[in-house]
């Protein structure tokens, strides 16, 4: 019986970790990078944060497409062309959203590590 304990905490484990590392194929910058990229063309940046905090405070040049919505909107408002940069409130829900993004095919993938609580 204990075996059944230590499977189903190694599998609670495992799904932990998943959702905690960032999706296999993203990349990861740092805010202070990120203010060299902002003038890029060819890049696109995507805040995934909701309306209201968008609204607050936000980097010019990058689009609100709340975390909720990115799955419908993406491929509609989004190219899969070009490179698309990723940015929330610390860096967990654009972490969710470089997953989504992966799932939907779009292969260069960045997320801004540390998000708004980084960016100063």
């Amino acid at each position: 019986m204990d075996y059944i304990y230590y499977l189903v905490l190694a599998l609670f484990l495992l799904f932990m970790l998943k959702r905690i590392l960032p999706a296999k194929g993203v990349n990861q910058i740092s805010t202070t990078a990120l203010k060299a990229e902002l003038n890029d063309k060819n890049k696109q940046y995507v805040d995934v944060r909701t309306p209201g905090e968008f609204k607050g405070n936000h980097i010019r040049g990058f689009k609100n497409i709340p975390l909720q919505q990115l799955a419908q909107k993406a491929e509609k408002e989004l190219s899969k062309e070009k490179e698309v940069i990723v940015i929330c409130q610390s860096g967990m829900r654009s972490g969710q959203a470089s997953k989504i993004l992966k799932k939907l095919g779009f292969s260069n993938v960045t997320n801004v590590k540390g998000g708004m609580n980084a960016w100063s």
